[in-house]
């Protein structure tokens, strides 16, 4: 196989050439060209190992040549005051967060998903018996402010003349169930917002009055409601009230205008003390006709 080969001659004057031929396959001697800075360096010659040669030629510099080296480009003043910026708006982000952490965790009290409270309040029922002096209504309260609804349990009062009984207010549904435990019944109406307080006033409000056994007194009002008929689908109701008042029978209500009730209504009706705001709440229940 024919390869074409170069050969390189070095003449006395320095110069080298090139002369290409044709060549069979075989070992032939292999050259490197060096070339020295150095003015006036002698040609040096190292053996070969093999059969390599290498060929110094010396190059000749200019006495008036001079090295020129780049400089290095300089910053601009731009570049490290972004850079400063940059650092000083990443500290402070970070403290403003911490501050927050701080505050939100170590300074305010936080408000739990959800509170129990027992509570005791005194009250004047001047109208129904201003011969009792100051009354007790003694319940308690649990407020779930995640799920927006309260669940108030009555006990047997000291007194008599109500039922005990488990209520909630559900804000969410915006519905009122009343379990009268004396009849195992459940009644359900709309959630009346001007005498129930939500979740979270209501929980201010107790949180307040801790400190103390009792509320501050207070006074009493009445309101009336009549049944209207049985509800028989229990889950359009909610889920909270589902679970109050499943396997009861259920009725719903309808409020009526406050009026006297006469003897014969009153042997039809049930009453229930209750308070979810800074008064106490008379509920009565009425047969309907």
């Amino acid at each position: 196989m024919h390869q074409p080969m170069v050969t390189l001659h070095a003449s006395a004057n320095g110069h080298v050439a090139c002369i290409s031929q044709w060549s069979r396959c075989m070992h032939q001697p292999m050259v490197k060209i060096t070339f020295l800075s150095v003015a006036g360096q002698k040609v040096e010659k190292e053996e070969n190992d093999g059969e390599k040669t290498e060929i110094l030629i010396t190059h000749p510099m200019e006495d008036d040549e001079e090295l020129v080296l780049p400089l290095r480009s300089q910053r601009s003043p731009l570049n490290g005051l972004c850079c400063l910026t940059s650092g000083l708006v990443v500290f402070m982000s970070g403290l403003v967060l911490a501050s927050i952490y701080v505050y939100r965790y170590y300074f305010i009290p936080q408000i739990p998903e959800e509170s129990l409270f027992h509570c005791r309040v005194r009250y004047e029922d001047s109208v129904y018996a201003p011969l009792r002096g100051r009354q007790e209504l003694e319940e308690n309260v649990g407020i779930y402010l995640e799920d927006n609804y309260e669940q108030i349990s009555v006990p047997v009062p000291h007194f008599g003349g109500s039922d005990p009984a488990d209520i909630i207010h559900d804000f969410h549904r915006g519905l009122t169930a009343y379990h009268d435990i004396a009849l195992d019944k459940c009644y359900v109406i709309e959630l009346n917002t001007t005498i129930v307080m939500p979740p979270r006033n209501l929980w201010e409000l107790l949180v307040n009055v801790k400190k103390g056994t009792y509320l501050p007194q207070t006074y009493i009002i009445q309101e009336e409601m009549v049944v209207t008929g049985k509800v028989h689908n229990m889950r359009q109701l909610g889920p909270f009230i589902y679970r109050l008042c499943n396997g009861k029978d259920t009725y719903r209500l309808k409020r009526h205008a406050r009026r006297r009730i006469n003897k014969r209504e009153a042997a039809n009706c049930h009453r229930i003390r209750h308070f979810e705001n800074t008064f106490v709440v008379e509920t009565v229940i009425c047969d309907g006709a």
